[in-house]
């Protein structure tokens, strides 16, 4: 490998990074996708963690943003063989009246569930989501385009009225907690609400966090919120083998420590071991730290700050466990849900969510818990079922210590809501934060999200620029999750770097074949 040369080089294989190899194949460059692990996908990964025949997905696992990625439906990954799986139910949020809020594709079903539960709550619901519904491409557009997410807005103001248009932009800077306020009346949906939000780390009384609960309960409606069949590596499977058909190349095994420089701009990229490719273009699915330890110096000092400056998201700690049989969930409507907001109502979340800001581990902490082998029987023996739960942890806690009491408390809350839950586990695997990260060095401190969803960050990621997807090295670019439109499982941070990259290397390419030809 030594002295190879490629058209383009890319620096991890997850979700970004293998879009972007993909994309730069797509457009005839030669591509080499490197990665440090020993095999690809980065946070899309499937294991036998705990017994055998019980397939868990490592990390990520439920993709509605995936398949509504205007970039893999530009792919043939159906003809390497990903198939999506829907569960009945979407997602569901238990309470302790035995009751449960539910979000299924379909929006009238919804609708009546909630109203169900309390009068008016989902003609409250209608009313909020039906006109974003309406115009989902534009929002689509919007919320997974490059940036600046321009024609997607453009598209949203034309499609809204200018009444509409001031409410989105009001919507853009509210909190859920105001959004319930106005909209609903019991506390299943507010509830309901609240856990949705609580998929980033903007708290529900924050602002930002409105936009975050509606978008992701709009792709319910709008995409549903699917798995791919027989585990998440599916996806990372289809995504190789697209890479592969178009000619690109990949290695594991090869971790990057250094990108190369030669007169001012990327000559390629340093592999442990001593091997050097050299290449024009390089596109780093990493994230600003990792971005820093291997470019350095070369980056001026201005940059090098801004990218100390961004700020990761809250830590995580996760849980898989094998079972002898379902979920035993009293409400009977969670037991066809593929995922379950696990931690009670509005006042549990809250006061979840400010342990969380004092640095504690919450008594009652709220869980993203998944079912998936409920509509998924491949995931498990005949009869036996998977399910897994993560929780937010505060930064500091010594887990040697406190992983085991953390576990008691995240199980006791699945057995508020499912007594018989504990006599059914067969065994457990636990990822402490650490053990996240050392896993996917992408995941920093067990970090999910790829990077902080605070308001500020949420827009100007990974720093504020027209074109944050390119460094100031020339050839230098950054297709990560930390990257607009940030975190879920859509590759389009790594497409977007990867046509700026081919855009912009277009000249220089031209120039070298002139060269050859003489």
């Amino acid at each position: 490998m030594s002295g190879a040369r490629y058209d383009a080089v890319v620096v991890g294989a997850g979700p970004n990074g293998l879009s972007a190899g993909i994309t730069l194949a797509r457009r005839g460059r030669s591509v080499l996708v490197v990665e440090a692990a020993d095999r690809p996908g980065g946070a899309v990964k499937s294991e036998q963690l705990t017994l055998p025949g019980f397939v868990h997905d490592v990390f990520s696992a439920v993709y509605p943003a995936a398949v509504a990625s205007p970039v893999f439906a530009a792919m043939p990954l159906e003809r390497h063989g990903l198939r999506w799986v829907h569960p009945e139910v979407a997602m569901a949020h238990p309470l302790d009246d035995g009751r449960a809020a539910a979000l299924y594709r379909d929006l009238d079903r919804t609708v009546d569930a909630l109203d169900a539960i309390t009068p008016g709550d989902g003609a409250g619901w209608r009313r909020i989501v039906e006109p974003y519904l309406r115009h989902w491409q534009a929002l689509r557009r919007t919320m997974l385009g490059a940036f600046p997410p321009l024609p997607g807005v453009v598209r949203i103001l034309a499609g809204l009225g200018l009444q509409g248009a001031l409410d989105f932009a009001r919507l853009l800077l509210m909190p859920a907690a105001g959004l319930a306020a106005e909209r609903f009346r019991g506390p299943h949906a507010t509830a309901w609400l609240y856990g949705s939000a609580l998929h980033g780390d903007t708290p529900p009384e924050e602002a930002g966090s409105a936009i975050a609960a509606l978008y992701l309960n709009l792709m319910g409606h709008a995409v549903g919120w699917p798995s791919p069949q027989g585990g998440a590596e599916r996806l990372t499977e289809a995504l190789v083998g697209h890479l592969r058909e178009l000619g690109g190349e990949l290695r594991c095994g090869a971790p990057v420590e250094r990108i190369l420089v030669a007169e001012g701009r990327v000559a390629g990229v340093g592999i442990a071991g001593g091997d050097a490719v050299a290449s024009d273009v390089v596109v780093c699915d990493l994230t600003p730290r990792q971005l820093l330890a291997v470019a350095g110096e070369a980056l001026p000092e201005g940059y090098r700050e801004r990218l100390v400056g961004w700020r990761s998201g809250p830590h995580t700690l996760k849980v898989d466990w094998a079972l002898s049989g379902p979920v035993p969930w009293t409400a009977e409507v969670v037991r066809k849900a593929g995922t379950v907001h696990v931690g009670g109502d509005a006042r549990d979340l809250l006061r979840a969510t400010t342990a969380l800001r004092l640095g504690e581990l919450a008594e009652r902490p709220f869980l993203l818990f998944g079912q998936q082998s409920i509509a998924d029987p491949t995931r498990a023996p005949e009869g036996k079922h998977t399910a897994w739960g993560y929780t937010r942890v505060p930064a500091g806690v010594d887990w040697q210590r406190e992983a085991e009491r953390h576990v008691e408390r995240i199980e006791a809350q699945v057995e508020r809501f499912a007594p018989g839950f504990r006599d059914r586990i067969l065994a457990r695997h636990v990822l402490t934060p650490p053990a996240l990260e050392s896993r996917d060095a992408n995941l920093t401190g067990g970090d999910v999200g790829g990077g902080s969803y605070q308001l500020d960050q949420t827009v100007f990621r990974p720093v504020p620029s027209l074109s944050p997807y390119r460094t100031p090295l020339p050839g230098l670019y950054i297709g990560s999750a930390a990257a607009f439109p940030g975190g879920a499982v859509h590759g389009v941070p790594g497409a977007a770097a990867a046509r700026l990259a081919a855009t912009e290397s277009t000249p220089r390419r031209l120039v070298r074949r002139v060269r050859r030809r003489r």
